[in-house]
């Protein structure tokens, strides 16, 4: 008579449980976050440590030890900044009284404001130019104390730009008389900003817009991206920075697009595993400015307590580049 066929050891452990993970595509860093990472790595290699950084290259705290560990110095005013130091700003722009204070004083300074921010200066300048009569004041949406904010505004003098940060201050914004333009912060809800333009096309229906959408392709792609999962998500995570502007809009959008909650993760480590009980789909995005390094540490701290299976949803494909700044080219 055969041996019989051992069953599983009483006592032993039991299976994993398993979890669904639907991962949004494209997710993580952007062509401006890129490239302006690269400024800072480009810095280091040709001047040497230290090179400083005036604000946060990019609003993600992984990448900023990581810069930190190579010797790249974050500061917030040019006054930290010695003489005899190259410095770095952020891709988030800045106004033009900071690199006026550079040439002063005659620093070496690198550029690393994401073109697609740049070309938001240059509209509000386009619609600033001329003076009296032939200038419009603008109108911007964005957020208040945010540094892409801080440096559109600063382009310009004071007073030639009203914020507007809600859909409720652009049905009761009253802007001088004259010619109205608008422009946004690059990294807004696509949603909101929709929401706030109609209202003031509707008020003013002169104003005139950008030729072509000022937030940028990554935004829109990666909210995109994360609509195409919330519904199916009992919690989407969304891998970014607390003071990431494009990291919290994707948290925004996935409740709001059907996810049964959605939580702000700045790292794997800070995950908290209560909030995952009672999940069977999960959702993993990441912002703009966070790497994808942290979205594989994530799923490998995932696979020590249940067993995965991950689909990946991709709503586009990106193959946007930017060249770095003259001086690094």
């Amino acid at each position: 008579m055969p041996d019989p066929i051992p069953g599983p050891p009483v006592g032993g452990p039991s299976p994993s449980p398993r979890l669904r993970v639907l991962l949004a595509g494209p997710r993580g860093f952007c062509a401006g976050v890129d490239r302006a990472i690269r400024v800072v790595e480009e810095a280091l290699r040709r001047y040497g440590a230290p090179v400083y950084v005036r604000h946060e290259i990019v609003h993600n705290q992984a990448v900023v030890r990581r810069l930190e560990r190579q010797g790249a110095v974050f500061v917030e005013d040019l006054a930290e900044v010695p003489d005899d130091a190259p410095v770095v700003f952020s891709a988030h722009g800045v106004p033009k009284s900071v690199p006026a204070e550079a040439r002063r004083r005659k620093l070496l300074y690198l550029d690393a404001t994401c073109p697609l921010v740049s070309k938001v200066h240059r509209e509000a300048e386009r619609h600033h130019a001329g003076g009296g009569a032939a200038s419009r004041h603008i109108l911007m949406l964005g957020h208040a104390g945010h540094p892409e904010v801080i440096g559109t505004m600063g382009q310009l003098p004071p007073g030639a730009i009203t914020l507007v940060e809600t859909a409720e201050q652009a049905r009761s914004v009253q802007p001088p008389p004259g010619r109205l333009a608008f422009i946004t912060q690059t990294t807004l809800s696509v949603d909101d900003t929709a929401e706030m333009v109609a209202i003031l096309r509707q008020r003013f229906p002169a104003i005139e817009g950008p030729k072509r959408e000022d937030i940028c392709y990554a935004t829109t792609n990666r909210q995109a991206a994360v609509k195409a999962i919330a519904g199916d998500c009992d919690l989407v995570l969304v891998i970014g920075s607390a003071n990431s502007s494009n990291s919290q809009r994707l948290r925004e959008v996935a409740e709001r697009a059907g996810a049964g909650r959605a939580v702000l993760l700045p790292e794997a480590d800070a995950l908290d595993w209560d909030v995952l009980d009672g999940v069977g789909t999960l959702g993993i995005t990441a912002g703009a400015s966070a790497p994808e390094d942290l979205v594989e540490e994530l799923l490998g701290r995932l696979t020590t307590r249940y067993r995965l299976a991950i689909e990946e949803r991709r709503v586009t494909s990106e193959d946007v580049t930017f060249r770095l700044p003259a001086p690094l080219a």
